[in-house]
């Protein structure tokens, strides 16, 4: 059984990686789990040792097929974990997250499994972020951000990727969770400001920056009865 430093790397090189034959860089997986990086090579190359990990040196880390399967499994558990504090113990969704990466590492499969029967087999988590299932297969859909859309089309939000508690109270606040339509009413490239309106609400002005961590996708435009109907 993975011990919970073997978990934590694992889930963090799948994080780090944008596809499973990507190197991450030492330094980056440092930096994500918070250790200097002599520490960070030490573990990894323990992980190799055991098949989990392949690690090139000076170039980076990436998972094999058994490590990217122990990864996602850890990223399911987190996943849902967060879904069940949100949906049925009414957790704030800024706060989930450091009760996850606890209960991530405590939780059986068996329960997993009741857990995800229970919760309706939930496709993303509370912030938008996509769950693993149960056969390790993970969306990898592409979304555009508000910082790089038009104006003009009606937008609907799928994922926060800034989950600080506070861009998340933030999001909150101003009701930009996922699920949410928008359009994009004003951009300003020169004073760096994107400018949002929530039906017939009032603008909602976001720095490039902020709204380059909302994710959104085009709605399609409601089609009316064909002419004659």
């Amino acid at each position: 059984m993975a011990t919970i430093a073997v978990e934590n790397y694992l889930k963090h090189i799948l994080l780090l990686s944008r596809d499973s034959s990507e190197l991450v860089p030492m330094g980056a997986l440092a930096g994500a789990l918070s250790v200097v990086p002599g520490t960070a090579t030490t573990m990894v190359k323990s992980l190799a040792d055991e098949g989990l990990v392949e690690h090139r040196p000076r170039c980076g880390v990436r998972l094999t097929g058994e490590g990217r399967r122990v990864a996602l499994n850890v990223l399911r558990k987190h996943r849902l974990v967060e879904t069940f504090l949100v949906d049925v113990l009414k957790m704030d969704w800024s706060k989930v997250h450091t009760e996850a990466e606890q209960l991530e590492h405590a939780i059986s499969d068996e329960v997993l499994d009741r857990l995800d029967a229970l919760l309706g087999h939930p496709q993303s988590d509370p912030h938008g972020d996509p769950i693993p299932s149960k056969q390790g297969k993970l969306s990898s859909q592409v979304y555009a951000t508000v910082a790089t859309c038009l104006a003009g089309p009606n937008l609907r939000v799928v994922r926060i990727t800034e989950q600080s508690a506070e861009f998340l109270q933030f999001a909150e606040k101003k009701g930009l969770q996922p699920g949410t339509t928008w359009r994009v009413t004003e951009r300003d490239l020169t004073g760096g400001l994107v400018t949002l309106r929530r039906g017939t609400g009032k603008p909602l002005a976001l720095s490039l920056a902020a709204a380059g961590n909302i994710l959104v996708e085009p709605l399609k435009p409601a089609t009316g009865p064909a002419e004659g109907e």
